[in-house]
């Protein structure tokens, strides 16, 4: 009786904040779920869910696994318009109309233990676990633990073979494994500040490289037992060249197009291949679709003005290894640029109150290379990022530092080749208008990329 209450109050709540023009997409959950505790284990669903975990990189795979299947004429449930924590995806089953193939689900990591007794995925696609904001989520084991307790004995789990952390996510669970082959740019000692993995979980000795990838993703081994990274089911090696990976898997290779040429999102890629193919979707029809991605606007965008890139690409606050893998992204591209950096969760600085120490933890260090010309920081907490920008050895004569994020596009180059927009994920809106500003400074015609 419980459940039927809460069905209706939630579905009256939802259309009356649909008649207002409101999005609405978390409160019919959150009511929901407050009226019955156990609404998620009574609401109709698909026979098949996918759930997508990680620290970072599941929204994008999210939409990669979404795109594909919409565009090969799933019909796909999905909660990419909503919140990914319990509320949000008691309303996204609210809203569904008519019957839908499969349910593919942003899930949040704290939030296992409040979903999956309820939800039961047949696959849950983990992306990497790093450490993440420190007030929220202490250290990666810390939210292992959270879904080692909470997963469903009989979901089957796909897992970045090339993340230590990752590979210890439900031990008793089907695992499957994806992972790159050795790159040309592995190192064979990690230069990041951040390894999140030094010691054996069983024997407490020092893990050894084999080659390192970023942070503590490569292949590694402990010299006193058995512990090491997992052979493969999914291989993929890539050719930056061709812009293609020959993806391998029992005694078939299959080549993809790499819809980005950042690591960070080809293991995005892969994760999204390795569940399609264990769904069965033909190659094929994988390709053709993947053909058409694009990493959604909010994550990243490309336009020329005048021969000037502009870039805007999501560096997340609070996220160490997230900032660090786009500063490598940005070092590493070619040309000369000048770089927006707006680190600051505008969540927080209407708080007024950030911990700062995430920046000790970012590989600042990257940003000082000879093609970038200028970084201009944008945002409250300035001096804090000067401090940091000092300690990585960047000249004081290269930096600009506006409390004002929308006073940095008037300080750009237009020689240079390519401008940077690095924005927190709840700044998006600010990147976006400082790009603005930045096409009508340089004037002329758009041209996508």
């Amino acid at each position: 009786m419980r459940y039927f209450i809460a069905l209706m109050v939630s579905k009256i709540a939802y259309f009356m904040i649909r008649l207002i023009g409101k999005d609405g997409t978390y409160f019919p959950g959150k009511l929901a779920i407050k009226i019955c505790p156990d609404f998620l284990g009574h609401i109709k669903k698909p026979k098949v869910i996918i759930g997508v975990t990680g620290t970072n990189g599941k929204t994008t795979v999210c939409n990669m696994i979404i795109d594909v299947l919409e565009d090969n004429g799933y019909r796909v449930l999905n909660n990419r318009k909503g919140a990914n924590i319990n509320f949000g995806i008691a309303s996204t089953f609210l809203e569904a109309k008519g019957e839908y193939d499969i349910a593919v689900l942003e899930i949040d990591e704290r939030s296992s233990r409040l979903i999956y007794p309820y939800v039961k995925p047949n696959y849950v696609v983990v992306t990497n676990f790093f450490r993440d904001s420190i007030r929220r989520n202490a250290h990666p084991e810390y939210i292992v633990d959270f879904i080692n307790k909470a997963i469903p004995k009989e979901t089957k789990v796909i897992l970045n073979g090339d993340d230590l952390i990752c590979t210890g996510v439900a031990p008793k669970n089907k695992h499957i494994y994806y992972s790159i082959d050795k790159l040309s740019t592995d190192t064979k000692e990690p230069i990041n500040i951040v390894r999140d993995i030094r010691i054996c979980p069983k024997c407490h000795s020092t893990l050894k490289y084999d080659y390192v990838r970023y942070h503590h993703l490569g292949k590694l081994h402990c010299p006193k037992c058995d512990f090491a990274n997992p052979t493969p089911d999914y291989l993929a090696k890539l050719d930056f060249d061709k812009m293609t990976m020959d993806y391998k898997y029992d005694t078939k290779i299959c080549t993809y197009p790499l819809v980005s040429n950042s690591i960070f999102n080809i293991y995005n890629e892969i994760a999204c291949i390795t569940l399609l193919t264990n769904l069965k979707l033909n190659p094929n029809d994988i390709k053709k679709s993947l053909k058409k991605l694009h990493i959604v606007e909010t994550r990243f965008t490309k336009e020329v003005i005048n021969g000037v890139e502009i870039i805007t690409h999501l560096a997340k606050g609070q996220n160490p290894v997230a900032c660090s893998r786009v500063f490598d992204y940005v070092k590493n591209e070619t040309g000369t640029k000048d770089v927006i950096f707006l680190p600051d969760d505008v969540e927080d600085n209407i708080k007024t109150s950030e911990n700062i120490t995430w920046l000790y933890d970012t590989d600042f260090e990257l940003l000082n290379d000879p093609s970038i010309k200028k970084i201009i920081i944008g945002g409250p907490r300035y001096l804090d990022n000067k401090l940091r920008l000092l300690l990585a050895g960047i000249p004081e004569d290269k930096m600009i530092l506006i409390p004002n994020e929308l006073d940095t596009a008037k300080y750009i180059d237009k020689d240079v080749d390519k401008i940077f927009i690095l924005h927190d994920l709840h700044a998006t809106h600010l990147g976006f208008a400082i790009k603005k500003q930045i096409k009508e400074i340089l004037g002329g015609d758009k041209h996508e990329n």
